[in-house]
């Protein structure tokens, strides 16, 4: 049996692709999942409707592809938390997202140590992470049971065991990047020092085995999902970089064996352990992509994202954009600034809007490129590409452009759950390296710069300027 089905718990919905290491990609299955979105930051999600999601996807994805599966990987929101009980698997809470931003009077408490978290865990002290959620759980809607990321509770559902992935824990505030284990003295400044932790699984681990999806097969492959399609595109040495646009866009590189500490305020985490190895990898996120593309939707000024090339002007004749419908994260991390349209004339259309916004996510990537660059000590080469707006070749071209920088489309919708699925393949057999466990792959497109360097870099300079005046009206909102 070659086949593992492999399992991407997202944030607005679960897919299951079946993948065979001589066919590729057999059978997929999508379910989607509704989070609930609450005055005050709020965004929860019903655990059952989670675990629902993946059994359901899972079980129609195997019986679509009609073979047997030799084992289960599954990817993780990463930073989204639930309360429950161990003897039962009965959940306790809602589950809290990773956008919720309901613990930030934590954050605000622990303020005066930012710096000594930053340092032991490589990330900014922000609600975005799962340790100030849980925390928040713990002070607001229960004290029993136990308080983990989803991937432990639903790992829990599929084997019994009590894990998590070192990917994961990097997530959390709490855990100690030099030496890829739970800090206990973190855990207490966060009122956590008493609870049970899962324990840190490698991500090419058989961690149990499971009946879900028919007869008993092993579970492996537990990762994060970003650093799952970092796996997936083949990032496996230092200096290798690829930005997932989806809701938002994450760009992740590759530093290697090295956990450096951003001067740029992006976030170090494992990128996964796996072959013996701890690799890390440095983030920075854009917080609305697909998002942003929608608010236009919202606007009636596309129809769909399939539309926003044929809209697209040529030129957005001096108008600008800075997307920051949500907030701004590296390297302002300005969650209360808000989104900018400045260069407008009576002659400005819709498509030159629609051009300004598509430039002001490369613009926005494109910074967080020349950041990862700065930490890595020497700029990025390529850039690989993977998402739902990888198919507008406008957006991908302006990225090109911007950053200066060849980008490489990865072939396939499902670069998460194939990262999975490889570190699965090498849990069932280690004498395969991650590296033959992904394969070779070739771009679907390369977008190659057409803009002069000097053209680039004056629009990156304007840019950065508006850039930075959202940023600034945020913090005095």
């Amino acid at each position: 049996m070659t086949a593992v089905l492999a399992i991407d718990q997202g944030t607005s919905g679960t897919k299951a692709i079946v993948v065979d290491a001589d066919e590729g990609t057999v059978a997929i299955a999508e379910e989607t999942v509704r989070p609930t979105y609450l005055p005050g930051g709020g965004v929860e999600q019903n655990p059952h409707e989670l675990l629902d999601s993946v059994l359901t996807a899972g079980r129609r994805a195997v019986a679509t592809a009609g073979r047997p599966i030799a084992a289960v990987a599954l990817a993780n929101q990463g930073e989204t938390v639930l309360a429950w009980d161990p003897a039962t698997g009965t959940p306790l809470s809602p589950a809290i997202v990773w956008q919720d931003r309901r613990a930030e009077s934590i954050c605000t408490e622990l303020a005066d140590s930012s710096a000594a978290i930053a340092a032991r865990t490589g990330l900014v002290l922000d609600p975005y992470f799962s340790a100030p959620k849980m925390a928040w759980v713990r002070r607001n809607l229960t004290r029993e049971g136990v308080v983990t990321t989803t991937d432990t509770w639903l790992v829990h559902h599929l084997t019994g065991e009590f894990v998590t992935d070192a990917s994961t824990a990097s997530r959390s505030l709490i855990f100690d990047l030099d030496s890829a284990s739970w800090d206990g003295e973190l855990a207490d400044w966060f009122g956590l020092g008493t609870e049970r932790m899962p324990r840190i699984a490698t991500s090419d681990e058989i961690v149990g085995t499971t009946r879900a999806f028919g007869p008993e097969v092993p579970v492996a492959g537990l990762i994060v999902d970003q650093q799952a399609a970092l796996v997936a595109e083949a990032c496996l040495e230092q200096g290798t970089a690829k930005c997932t646009y989806g809701t938002g866009a994450f760009l992740l590189a590759n530093t290697g064996l090295n956990p450096v500490r951003s001067s740029a305020k992006l976030t170090t985490s494992v990128a996964w352990q796996a072959e013996g190895q701890t690799l890390y990898c440095v983030d920075g996120q854009v917080y609305t992509v697909a998002s942003a593309v929608r608010w236009l939707q919202d606007l009636g000024l596309v129809q769909s994202a399939t539309e926003l090339d044929q809209l697209v002007a040529a030129d957005s004749e001096g108008v600008l954009c800075v997307p920051a419908f949500a907030g701004l994260a590296a390297p302002w991390w300005t969650p209360d600034a808000t989104a900018s349209f400045t260069g407008m004339t009576l002659s400005t259309r819709r498509e030159h809007l629609v051009l300004a916004l598509l430039q002001g996510i490369a613009a926005q990537v494109t910074e967080l490129a020349a950041l990862v660059g700065h930490d890595l000590g020497r700029p990025l080469t390529r850039l690989r590409a993977d998402g739902g707006l990888t198919n507008s070749a406008a957006l991908m071209q302006a990225q090109a452009d911007i950053a200066q920088l060849p980008v490489d489309i990865y072939p396939s919708a499902h670069a998460t759950p194939l990262g999975a699925a490889a570190l699965a393949r090498r849990a069932l057999d280690p004498a395969l390296s991650l590296k033959e466990a992904v394969g070779d792959w070739k771009p679907s497109t390369v977008y190659e710069p057409r803009w002069s360097a000097d053209r680039a870099q004056e629009y990156r300079t304007t840019w950065a300027q508006a850039a930075t005046a959202c940023a600034a009206k945020g913090e005095h909102s």
